[in-house]
């Protein structure tokens, strides 16, 4: 009955707005003292994770995602996106989804893509005759559609709690990402002849113009992906390189960040949600470590197999289990909290840790956008003035493709695992 109460109580903490790493702490500080262990086992793992060096990865790509919001990097991408494919039928629609999805993978936030290249979208869908419903539910979609191409922020903590390889997981998110951005294109571009959307005509002089304006900004991605895989560089290396490169070309370059007034306010901001990442993966890790000693995931895993012996309808389970945990949870706290308790079981069914994790970020992406409270729904009606009840109709088509896409990456290991072993990543 104890157990219980202390339980609901943590509940009712959680749902008046208590910070997320203060009740799990709280967890595992009584959990370990029940077991008569010294509370301090909870924050000795924060020392232990301070000393991971891909942990240094993830404040620098933060920094670096932030400096690209704060600038007018979207605008000039929308344009470059807009020459490149403006001419397909549904064209605006393919600009917003690959604009989105490269913005996301740097900035790793969601929300921030919905209110940085959301707002400025949305009303150019609009004025290109899209319908208003179909405007709604791509901006609101493509927020998330980043989230497995590197150097996204939740690959890099993914790699770091279950540790794996970044590099691994990076190659492994490429085909995944491109095919939900693909299927979301193919509807684009469906819906774009359906409603009868003028397209732009094409224009090299419009793509050197674009490509002109970009110029310092599109070498980045090469720059990043290429340094790791020709061994250039480390993840974590190519984090401070972009961290430099970012910082240099957004204040002296392009001059749209000011450097006294500005980067100390960016780097502010980018470092409160770094320390809360932190936070969370310290006490988090300390709760683990009480699991694994109990050994609650071979427990978890005992259990499960009374009822599901296939590995095929594990992942089924798996899937529908995850997209739940994106709809209650943000996606750096699910990583910290769900990882440690899945891997274990998805390792006894025979599932490929690094397919795991692929497996794992492509249904947070859809949880954010599942309703009742998918966190995405409430920043896009924030964001547009529209009732949430009103975006979870217009995002309805799009998740649709999204759960057809994520059976194919589910049931499929080879889309994940190819480029892993074509390069040989370890």
């Amino acid at each position: 009955m104890a157990t219980w109460l202390i339980a609901a109580g943590f509940v009712l903490l959680a749902l008046f707005g208590a910070p997320l790493f203060t009740i799990i702490g709280a967890a595992a500080m009584l959990a370990f003292t029940a077991q008569e262990i010294d509370a301090s086992a909870v924050i000795v793992e924060l020392y232990r994770i301070g000393s991971n060096p891909t942990l240094v990865a993830i404040p620098l790509f933060t920094f670096a995602g932030y400096m690209l919001a704060e600038s007018k990097a979207p605008t000039r991408l929308v344009n470059l996106s807009r020459a490149l494919f403006g001419w397909i039928p549904g064209g605006l629609g393919v600009v917003a989804l690959v604009t989105c999805a490269v913005f996301t993978a740097f900035t790793g936030a969601s929300g921030v893509t919905i209110v940085a290249l959301g707002g400025l979208l949305y009303p150019i869908l609009m004025n290109e005759k899209y319908g208003e419903r179909f405007s709604l539910g791509l901006v609101t979609t493509s927020g998330s559609l980043g989230l497995l191409f590197p150097p996204s922020l939740p690959l890099i903590l993914y790699a770091v709690i279950a540790k794996i390889s970044v590099d691994q997981l990076f190659a492994a998110g490429i085909i995944p990402g491109i095919i939900l951005v693909l299927a979301l294109g193919a509807y684009s571009i469906r819906q774009g002849i359906a409603q009868r959307v003028p397209r732009t005509p094409f224009s090299w002089r419009e793509v050197f113009v674009a490509l002109r304006a970009t110029a310092w900004e599109v070498p980045l991605p090469v720059l990043v992906i290429g340094g790791i895989y020709t061994g250039l560089f480390t993840a974590t290396e190519a984090a401070a390189v972009t961290a430099f490169y970012v910082l240099v070309v957004e204040v002296f370059v392009y001059k749209d960040i000011k450097f006294f007034s500005d980067v100390p306010r960016v780097m502010r901001e980018s470092m409160l949600l770094v320390g809360a990442i932190l936070m969370i993966i310290g006490t988090a890790m300390g709760l683990t470590n009480y699991l694994v000693d109990e050994e609650v995931p071979m427990q978890l895993f005992e259990y499960t197999k009374t009822f599901i012996d296939s590995p095929v309808l594990f992942l089924v389970v798996l899937n529908v289990f995850l997209i739940v945990v994106g709809m209650m949870m943000d996606i750096f706290s699910a990583i910290i909290v769900v990882v440690p308790l899945i891997i274990p079981i998805a390792n006894a069914y025979g599932i490929n840790p690094v397919h795991l994790g692929i497996i794992f970020l492509a249904n947070l992406e859809i949880g954010y956008l599942t309703p009742p409270v998918g966190l995405n729904l409430f920043i896009s009606s924030l964001r547009f003035h529209t009732p949430v009840f009103t975006v979870v109709r217009s995002i309805i088509p799009f998740t649709i493709i999204l759960l057809l896409a994520l059976l194919v990456i589910t049931y499929v290991p080879e889309l994940s695992l190819f480029l892993v072993r074509a390069f040989g990543v370890q």
